[in-house]
């Protein structure tokens, strides 16, 4: 367990903030950073850590932890410069935001399961920002996947969920018929109309996901990466062997594929 008062943290953490001070004083590159300019690498920076989250490597999942603060000292450096806030500032409106969301630990309210905070909290955060809707609260910037499975979260917070799983599967299998009612190779079709039956199933998908307590952006990335792994063989072998993909038959390919699904 982290002991508050254990010296090394404050230490640390003040180590940090000098370097940044230096930094922003007397680096090139670091003078030049504004909020905006920063906005693009703290995405990228996010990516990173969740790729060494995915192989599970602690020691670059340590290193990606450690580029993320730099930043988020960093947009605190630069709005303390604008006499906006600090860093101090940020970490105080945190910790008091952790101590009203979470009533059951800091006051009276009893819950008797995770579900019941997770519902606490979406109403708590839609009373704090004044929210018309539950779903006021999703980035609009979000990668759709995400959104989908946030969008569906926080219904759920409000109430708006099925009750069983096969609800939600007979669901997916009603989107699936639409869709191919829409999608059919032998007659023209409706590109508009398929793409929105398209993403009512992949939504009701991503619903079946949450349902089943599975990731579907994790669950996504981890095949893309199955993907490359396998293709990376296909392509290395097959110049092994002094062949070229773009004249190789599919079932030729199969062969390697196979192979590397073997693996």
């Amino acid at each position: 367990m982290i002991n508050p008062q254990n010296p090394k943290y404050a230490e640390a953490f003040q180590r940090l903030l000098q370097i940044m001070n230096e930094l922003r004083e007397q680096c090139p590159w670091d003078k030049k950073q504004t909020l905006e300019s920063l906005r693009h690498l703290t995405i990228e920076e996010t990516y990173e850590l969740s790729d060494a989250i995915l192989k599970n490597d602690l020691d670059e999942i340590k290193k990606e932890l450690g580029d993320i603060l730099l930043h988020l000292v960093f947009y605190a450096k630069i709005a303390d410069e604008k006499e906006a806030f600090d860093i101090a500032d940020v970490i105080h409106s945190l910790c008091d935001k952790l101590i009203r969301r979470h009533p059951h630990i800091y006051g009276e309210v009893k819950v008797e399961n995770e579900e019941q905070v997770k519902q606490n909290w979406e109403q708590l955060k839609l009373q704090e920002k004044g929210n018309a809707s539950v779903l006021g609260g999703v980035p609009n910037s979000l990668p759709a996947l995400v959104k989908a499975m946030r969008i569906q979260e926080k219904a759920r917070g409000a109430g708006f969920d099925w009750e069983e799983k096969q609800q939600v599967w007979e669901k997916v299998q009603e989107e699936l018929q639409e869709f191919e009612a829409e999608f059919n190779y032998d007659t023209p079709f409706d590109k508009t109309k398929a793409e929105g039956e398209f993403g009512d199933l992949l939504f009701s998908l991503v619903n079946y996901a949450r349902f089943i307590d599975i990731n579907p952006e994790t669950a996504l990335e981890r095949t893309n990466h199955k993907f490359i792994k396998r293709f990376t063989y296909l392509e290395t072998a097959a110049k092994k062997d002094g062949k070229a993909l773009k004249d190789m038959t599919l079932a030729e390919m199969d062969k390697y594929w196979n192979e590397a699904k073997a693996l």
